[in-house]
C-alpha cells in the first residue's frame, strides 16, 4: 500500500475548496434576494400588490429587504468564493432564517396573498431553501480545513460569540412569544411581522461558531454582510423616523444597539485593514 499516496488523497480532500453546487446554488439565490430588495426597500407602500402579504408599516418592509441586500453580497461573495470556512457559519444562518420563514409561512397561512405570482414564489423559496443551503453545507464541510490558521484572540472570539447568542435569544424569544414584543416594538408590528423580524435577528446567530475556532477570514466576511444590513436598517429608520414612537420600550435600545454594532463592525474591519496592509508592506520591505 502506497502510505504516501493516500496521504495526499487525503490532504486533496480536506483542501477547505468551495463545491461547484454550492456556488451555483449561491448565484441562483441572488436574483431572488435582489427583487426582494427593490420591491420592499424602495416600494414599500405597494407590497399589498407587489409582495407575498401587506407588510405595514414600511419601516418592517425595509427591515426584511436590508436583510435580502446583506444575503446578496453574501452569495454573491460566495459565488465567488474560494475558501470553505468562510461560508460556513453564513450558510448556517442562512438556513434557520429561511426554515423560520417556512414555518411562519404555514403558521400564518391566511395572513398571505395566496392569489398573488409573489406568493408561489415565497412559498417555493421557503419551503426548498432550508434544504438546498443546508445540503451545501453538509456537503462541502468534508472539505473543510480541519487545522485552521488565522485564529482570533480569544477575547475577540468571546465577543463576537456573544453578540451571536444575544441575536439568536431575541430572535427565538419574539418568534416564540410575538405577543410579549408586539406592545413593546417602536413600531407597529403583527404576529406574522415580528416572527419574520425574528427571522432577521437569528441571522446573527453566524457568531455562535467563533467561540470554539473563529478565523479572521471568516470575520471579515460577516462584518462586510452586516456593515451593508445594518447599515440599510439606520437608513431605513432615518427614513421611516416617523412610524416609530420613542417612548417604548424598546425604542433607544434598539436604535443605540443597532448604531453600535454598525460602528464597531466598520472600525474592526478598517482597523484589521490596515493591519493586513503593513504586515504586506513588512514583508515587501523584507524582501529587498
Amino acid at each position: 500500500m502506497d502510505v504516501s499516496h493516500s496521504g495526499d488523497a487525503r490532504a486533496t480532500l480536506r483542501d477547505d475548496h468551495v463545491l461547484r453546487y454550492t456556488r451555483v446554488l449561491s448565484l441562483c439565490i441572488v436574483p431572488f434576494l435582489v427583487a426582494g430588495f427593490v420591491i420592499l426597500y424602495f416600494f414599500p407602500q405597494h407590497t399589498a400588490h407587489l409582495w407575498a402579504w401587506p407588510l405595514r408599516p414600511s419601516m418592517t418592509s425595509m427591515v426584511l429587504a436590508s436583510a435580502y441586500l446583506g444575503g446578496s453580497y453574501f452569495f454573491v461573495r460566495a459565488a465567488l468564493e474560494r475558501r470553505w470556512h468562510v461560508l460556513s457559519p453564513g450558510l448556517l444562518s442562512v438556513t434557520t432564517f429561511a426554515t423560520l420563514l417556512g414555518v411562519a409561512t404555514v403558521l400564518h397561512w391566511n395572513k398571505f396573498s395566496h392569489g398573488n405570482p409573489a406568493f408561489w414564489i415565497w412559498t417555493a423559496l421557503y419551503f426548498a431553501a432550508p434544504f438546498l443551503v443546508l445540503g451545501a453545507w453538509l456537503a462541502n464541510r468534508r472539505y473543510a480545513d480541519p487545522a485552521p490558521d488565522g485564529l482570533l484572540p480569544p477575547a475577540m472570539r468571546a465577543v463576537v460569540t456573544a453578540i451571536g447568542v444575544l441575536a439568536v435569544v431575541q430572535g427565538a424569544a419574539m418568534y416564540l412569544s410575538p405577543a410579549t414584543f408586539i406592545p413593546l416594538w417602536p413600531w407597529t408590528l403583527t404576529p406574522l411581522s415580528c416572527r419574520t423580524l425574528a427571522a432577521v435577528s437569528c441571522l446573527g446567530g453566524a457568531g455562535l461558531g467563533f467561540w470554539r475556532a473563529g478565523r479572521w477570514s471568516t470575520l471579515r466576511r460577516m462584518l462586510e454582510v452586516e456593515i451593508v444590513m445594518v447599515g440599510a436598517i439606520l437608513l431605513a429608520a432615518l427614513r421611516a423616523r416617523q412610524q416609530f414612537d420613542a417612548s417604548k420600550p424598546l425604542a433607544w435600545p434598539l436604535l443605540i444597539g443597532f448604531s453600535a454594532l454598525f460602528l464597531l463592525s466598520v472600525v474592526a474591519r478598517v482597523v484589521r485593514r490596515g493591519a493586513s496592509g503593513d504586515s504586506r508592506m513588512a514583508a515587501d520591505l523584507s524582501g529587498w
